[in-house]
C-alpha cells in the first residue's frame, strides 16, 4: 500500500469515477456520486460509519436485483436512508 493521502479532492473522485466507468462500460447516470456520498453519510451518523459502505454495497445489489435502471438506484438508496435515518442504536451494554 502505498502512502498517498486518502483524503481525495472532489476532482480526484471524479476521475476514480470515471476509470470506473470506462472499466465497467458505464455511463455518468450509473454512477451518481452524490447520490451515493449522501447515503454512505446518513448511514454514518443514523447507524455506524462502517456501515456506510456496506449499505452501499446493498444498495447497488438490491438495484441491480430489481433492474438496474437509475431510478431502481434512487428508490434502494431512498429506502436505505430512511431506515438509517429512523434507526435507533441500542444502548451499550454496561462494562463494554
Amino acid at each position: 500500500m502505498t502512502d498517498k493521502n486518502r483524503s481525495l479532492p472532489p476532482e480526484a473522485l471524479d476521475d476514480w469515477a470515471a476509470v470506473l466507468r470506462e472499466r465497467f462500460d458505464l455511463v455518468a447516470e450509473d454512477v451518481p456520486i452524490a447520490l451515493i456520498l449522501d447515503l454512505a453519510r446518513d448511514v454514518a451518523n443514523g447507524v455506524a460509519r462502517p456501515a456506510a459502505p456496506l449499505s452501499a454495497f446493498v444498495a447497488g445489489l438490491a438495484a441491480g436485483r430489481a433492474g438496474g435502471s437509475p431510478e431502481d438506484v434512487r428508490e434502494a438508496v431512498a429506502a436505505i436512508t430512511e431506515l438509517a435515518l429512523g434507526h435507533e442504536t441500542p444502548p451499550a451494554e454496561p462494562g463494554s
